[in-house]
């Protein structure tokens, strides 16, 4: 038969232990060591066994048929041996030994004199020699602190453990040990609620050790593999007893590790379920919110219903002022927000490996900005409606006024007037009567044909206000009638009244020419008179400092005339002046005042007063619109001189922010450094905003309409401010989102400059997206193999469903990198699962709620269980989870 030379310290780099520890080559052991490893060895050895339904009693007896020995090596190794003889003869006896003697062998353990016939025939020492062997392969061997063998491995965690302990101080395995401190600081490090360290003492070894040892065999499963007695009764305890005992609290602590490492991998996957969920539902509450707003708001901003008067109106203006300051801009902020929480947990998504988020039908983040842009439009479409109708008031309550003043002038100068063309006072005149009545009533309608134009104005003014929709037509129409009817029945009467002179024409021939003349001269200079004052009490409205300069210089016209007026005035009264002389002269019977006309020189001087007494007012009136035009001229220029640099600042701004979201100059975080530093000077400059708003107000109350000195109107300002703290906003989320995908993923910077040059060169007008060829293009670049057929376009879709999930047509550098990180990190997520799993589950394939209640804090562990539940089990083990149901109800389908 074959002998083995039991050497277990080989010289190579896989020593054990140094070689003065060797096994005594001359088969000499001290008694109580012997007696010492035969009980420690064989607490070790049953520690296995129990695991298979068996234990030995006495070691050199019970390995003899080398059964249990095949045994122990498969429980410890965790492979089947060679099939054992299960005949009880010598020769079957050493073929069952030498195939365990040759297993080992195989592990690359070198035995060094020893062979099957001394186990078979029960030699202690060589049975102890191999035992102790396969205690180093399997329990000691795999033990490495920092790269040290295992021996010094094993030491290495000893010391480390129990350093902070007193009177603690583990040099080696042999009286290191004989206080029990050791042994009692190791369990107190992992276990402090098993031992109350402070209570022991270093003179009393024996109850520190029965304390040790009775604790880890009942609550860390480690079996007593020695008495107290044994190590406080010896000397020097035997080294490789101590070391067997003490690497199985190694074992027991680090698989204790191994379970709470597995436990906060599933405690972390279930934290970031939880809080996606979260984000999720605070997602849809948001665009649920920010909707119905908007629903709620635009049937206002559609309200046309217009008012009668300006002050109605206003106060249309003003709230819908207070909206544009106080209600809208919380809801721009809201917008925003909702933006950005969605990417970033889109982000956060493809980070745990988990699907897309796909809101609520509509409730995407494009169904917001669809109804955003509507609310928009509907805004745009209320002011320029308010606006329009301040114009029309405006304009209504001009020519309201302009017609009540004519029509009250006209109805002055018409009042009497019919009684006076139906009286009958020329059946009784003389001649000289009848001539001055015919002269007169010829007076009168010449200066009823110079009241024509101004009948006329009344009825255009009166259509103009019916045609701009006034309040008031149906009074003014009344008035307006009453005047046309008034007129055709003048006329009707002046015909008649004509007519009859003219029969009595030849019986009266006496004709005074000088009251003909004075009557010719005063109608027309008394008519001038009369346009002149309604000329210079007419209202006026001018939008412009070229109409209120117009005015003023037509006034100035005016007054140049007033000296050849004054000349014409004198000629008159001169007249008068005659006729007096000649009555004076040749004794005429005036029998009242000139026939011809009522007008007497008192109604022209009178009349001529007024006009010197109007001009300095209209003068005034004048200086002072020229003074408010010049107002709202500083105010156009006021609001233009800012509007005309925060345009183009908002512009470049914008043009600064796309550049830095686009260039490569240092770290991602140094972009996100530069673009915070961006957001808040972006956020100082909001009082110059705050200013131009304050401009514009004025503007508007001072009801300017147009301003040519800009091109820019405070909606255009409004508008590319609004975008660009949207862009800066969505570029600082874009940034923080590479960085989660960087840290998330492993990507180097170089990594990540070399993903946006490549970016960055396929998108040719620097929209920061990539149309689908062009990202086609860009994958083949870096290599994707995607050709031309349909296989390839296969590829490309399953790329496409993966980086644009909600088919918009075209990919952000966000998608670009999630996608690109994805491909070239480890896709180790199975290998992670897996190891939860076995350690969770230990010995078996199948794992219990129960399991999990235990290992994970209770609110994660329902959570799991809770998702574990759609998920079928093992046939006949009720709420038990196999490893794919367990990996699915965790990480997904799609990942595994």
């Amino acid at each position: 038969m074959p002998t083995f030379d039991m050497d277990p310290y080989d010289g190579d780099e896989n020593n054990y232990m140094p070689q003065e520890d060797d096994w005594d080559r001359d088969m000499l052991l001290d008694p109580a060591w012997e007696k010492q490893q035969r009980k420690t060895f064989t607490a070790w050895c049953n520690s296995h066994l129990r695991k298979a339904g068996t234990q030995i009693e006495n070691i050199e007896e019970d390995f003899r048929d080398g059964l249990k020995l095949m045994l122990l090596l498969e429980v410890i190794s965790g492979e089947r041996l060679a099939k054992p003889e299960r005949g009880k003869m010598r020769v079957h006896k050493i073929s069952n030994v030498n195939k365990a003697l040759h297993y080992i062998t195989s592990k690359g353990v070198k035995l060094v004199s020893i062979g099957a016939e001394e186990i078979v025939d029960g030699n202690a020492k060589m049975t102890l020699g191999m035992i102790w062997t396969i205690i180093l392969r399997f329990a000691i061997q795999d033990i490495s602190v920092e790269e040290t063998s295992a021996k010094e491995g094993l030491l290495l965690w000893c010391q480390r453990k129990t350093a902070p302990y007193k009177n603690v101080n583990i040099q080696n395995f042999h009286i290191s040990w004989k206080d029990g401190l050791g042994f009692c600081a190791l369990i107190h490090r992992h276990r402090p609620e098993l031992i109350d360290y402070g209570k022991l003492r270093k003179d009393d070894p024996m109850t520190n050790l029965n304390t040790a040892f009775d604790v880890a065999e009942k609550y860390l499963d480690i079996p007593k593999m020695l008495d107290a007695e044994d190590i406080v009764g010896t000397a020097r305890p035997d080294e490789k007893a101590i070391m067997t005992y003490v690497s199985s609290f190694y074992h027991a602590f680090s698989g204790a590790q191994k379970a709470e490492t597995a436990a906060n991998r599933i405690c972390k996957v279930l934290a970031v379920n939880q809080e996606n969920e979260q984000l999720m539902e605070d997602y849809e509450k948001l665009a649920s919110d920010l909707l119905e707003w908007i629903r709620r708001t635009i049937p206002w901003l559609e309200n046309r219903a217009p008012e009668n008067t300006m002050q109605a109106m206003q106060q249309k203006l003003e709230d819908f002022r207070d909206y544009r300051r106080q209600h809208k801009p919380p809801k721009v902020q809201e917008k925003c927000q909702l933006e950005i929480n969605f990417n970033t947990l889109q982000t956060k998504l493809r980070l745990s490996n988990r699907p897309a988020f796909m809101p609520s039908e509509g409730k995407m983040v494009s169904d917001v900005s669809n109804a955003w842009g509507g609310l928009e439009g509907a805004e745009k479409g209320y002011e320029e409606w308010l606006l329009n109708e301040i114009r029309r008031l405006e304009r209504l309550d001009h020519l309201a006024e302009k017609f009540r003043q004519k029509a009250a002038i006209h109805e002055t100068w018409t009042e009497g007037k019919e009684v006076m063309l139906q009286a009958r006072d020329f059946e009784t005149a003389s001649l000289s009567e009848i001539k001055a009545l015919l002269k007169k009533h010829e007076a009168f309608e010449s200066d009823l044909a110079a009241h024509q134009d101004r009948v006329e104005q009344i009825a255009a003014i009166a259509q103009e206000l019916n045609e701009l929709d006034y309040y008031d037509s149906p009074s003014v129409n009344a008035r307006c009638q009453n005047i046309c009817d008034q007129w055709d029945a003048l006329g009707a009467l002046t015909q008649k009244r004509n007519e009859a002179l003219q029969r009595t024409e030849k019986l009266l021939e006496t004709i005074d020419q000088l009251y003909l003349e004075f009557a010719k001269r005063a109608a027309p200079f008394n008519n001038w008179m009369e346009g002149a004052m309604e000329d210079l009490q007419d209202t006026f409205i001018v939008h412009t400092i070229e109409e209120i300069q117009g005015l003023s210089t037509a006034h100035e016209q005016f007054k140049a005339t007033l000296p050849e007026a004054d000349k014409e005035r004198g000629a008159i009264l001169g007249i008068h002046n005659e006729i007096s002389k000649i009555v004076a002269t040749y004794h005429v019977n005036m029998a009242g005042s000139n026939p011809y006309t009522t007008i007497n020189p008192q109604d022209i001087n009178a009349k001529w007063d007024k006009v010197r007494h109007l001009v300095p007012q209209r003068d005034q009136a004048l200086i002072e619109e020229h003074a408010r035009q010049q107002n709202n001229e500083r105010l156009r220029r006021q609001f233009a001189n800012q509007a005309n640099v925060i345009g183009p600042w908002i512009q470049t701004k914008m043009e600064e922010i796309g550049r830095i979201s686009i260039e490569m100059h240092g770290t991602l975080e140094d972009q996100l450094t530069h673009l915070r530093q961006y957001e808040k000077n972006i956020v100082n400059y909001k009082p110059k905003i705050d200013q131009l708003e304050g401009d514009h107000q004025l503007i508007q109350e001072a009801l300017i309409f147009d301003n040519k000195h800009t091109n820019y109107t405070m909606e255009h300002i409004r508008v590319g401010w609004e975008q660009l703290l949207t862009t800066i906003a969505r570029t600082i989320n874009e940034i923080e989102n590479q960085i989660l995908t960087r840290d998330a993923k492993g990507i180097s910077q170089d990594q990540m400059n070399e993903f946006r040059a490549s970016f960055n060169h396929f998108d040719r007008d620097h929209s920061g997206t990539l149309g689908a060829e062009e990202f086609k293009a860009c994958l083949i670049s870096l290599g994707f193999d995607i050709a031309n057929d349909a296989q390839g376009e296969a590829e490309f879709s399953r790329i496409m469903s993966i980086v644009d999930p909600n088919r918009v047509g075209v990919v952000t550098f966000q998608a670009f990198i999630d996608f690109m990180s994805r491909e070239t990190a480890d896709t180790d997520t199975a290998d992670q699962v897996m190891a939860s799993f076995k350690v969770l589950a230990g010995d078996k394939n199948y794992i219990l709620a129960d399991e999990l209640r235990r290992e994970l804090p209770p609110d994660q562990a329902e959570y799991c269980i809770a998702r574990m539940a759609p998920y079928a089990g093992p046939d006949a083990i009720p709420g038990a989870l196999d490893y794919m149901s367990f990996s699915t109800a965790l990480y997904g389908e799609s990942d595994l």
